[in-house]
């Protein structure tokens, strides 16, 4: 009943302390390694000893991204060397991660982004009108019942830190808090909602300042595929055969967005929880801990014409992801890039960052 539930929860450790935010855990450190293996097996040639010394790697700024970075390569160390302690990042032959906060932290650096949504207050309207809404309620009173507190002492953002305390030991140590029975699933399902509502309006498609922040490191990713491409053509080995790049689910969310994926037909707001029930757009599936994007290109040998000599797959967390305009599996690089033109072109996160200059020296009334 709730009263052990109340007393296993004042037994219950809180083990996470202040000097943890933004640092990489132990199991963030495994993801990384294993997902390492992983892709070195899948990847066996572009993962081959004699291109090791050519990965490139870049990372934000961010420790986390920089020791995931670190950890991504120890695990191929130990694909290579099993058994082998591996050496300092430092010391390994493609060299540290190399640190692009242009490319991926983009949005610390786009003005309009910081201006329109980051640092303004009816931005994140939705998420506000939600967490007073009828679902939000409905859990308040819930909680308050079992907790046997006062529905007043509790607020949406108490909830949510007892939500995300649960899911925390969850994901980190693999066992079920207390906390987890604070709530069911359709509690669970509202929480998901107001957080995929934040990630809606901050990192997708509720303002297009959001997606748009990420057209550099878009175009990006098409020059590297695009210098490997010429390479191959002029028969010179690909100076950079595999890329790694390590930053956040905010800059994988921007980035899914402007290619398309997982676009609703209507928008997610305050008042629709019931109309997205199986929405297109749920964060928790799109950027999981330890998430990434994956472009691969396929040099096709038996190509009869050279526009079928290149081809792209995509994969999201590992798994295949469907071109957004074809759902085809794969696609000739030249029909990908042509579906992409307007972004390759005019995509200038230069001039869609930048804020109409105020002039301030007009005397006008």
């Amino acid at each position: 009943g709730g009263r052990d539930l109340g007393a296993s929860l004042a037994d219950w450790p809180l083990w996470y302390a202040d000097w943890m935010d933004g640092q990489l855990v132990e199991k963030g450190r495994q993801d990384m390694r294993q997902l390492a293996l992983r892709l070195a097996s899948l990847f066996p040639a572009l993962f081959s000893l004699e291109n090791y010394g050519r990965l490139q790697l870049v990372t934000s700024s961010k420790h986390r991204c920089v020791d995931s970075g670190a950890a991504f390569l120890q695990g191929l160390w130990e694909h290579y060397h099993p058994g082998l302690p591996p050496p300092d990042v430092a010391d390994m032959e493609c060299g540290p991660p190399r640190i692009n906060d242009k490319l991926m932290r983009f949005f610390d650096h786009c003005e309009k982004f910081l201006t329109e949504v980051e640092k303004n207050a009816t931005a994140l309207y939705h998420v506000e009108a939600f967490k007073t809404g009828p679902e939000m309620q409905t859990i308040l009173k819930k909680v308050a019942a079992t907790l046997q507190v006062p529905v007043n002492n509790l607020n949406a953002d108490l909830i949510q830190v007892a939500f995300f305390t649960c899911s925390f030991d969850l994901a980190i140590k693999g066992v079920k808090s207390p906390w987890c029975d604070v709530f069911d699933i359709d509690d669970a399902k509202v929480l998901e909602y107001l957080n995929d509502l934040k990630q809606y309006w901050k990192r997708g498609y509720g303002y297009t300042i959001n997606s748009r922040s990420s057209c550099t490191l878009f175009q990006d990713i098409f020059q590297h595929l695009d210098k490997a491409i010429e390479q191959k053509q002029r028969s010179q080995p690909v100076s950079s055969p595999v890329v790694l790049q390590f930053g956040h689910a905010e800059t994988l969310l921007p980035l899914l967005s402007l290619m398309g994926y997982f676009k609703d037909k209507e928008p997610l707001t305050a008042y629709n929880y019931k109309e997205q029930m199986h929405r297109k757009f749920r964060s928790g599936h799109i950027v999981p801990y330890a998430s990434n994007l994956i472009f691969v290109l396929y040099h096709c040998k038996n190509a009869t014409t050279p526009k079928e000599e290149f081809r792209v797959q995509m994969l999201l967390n590992e798994k295949v992801l469907p071109l957004a305009h074809s759902q085809e599996t794969a696609s000739l690089y030249e029909d990908l890039k042509n579906h992409y033109r307007d972004l390759l072109q005019s995509c200038h996160t230069s001039d869609e960052c930048e804020l109409p200059k105020v002039n301030n020296t007009s005397d006008e009334l």
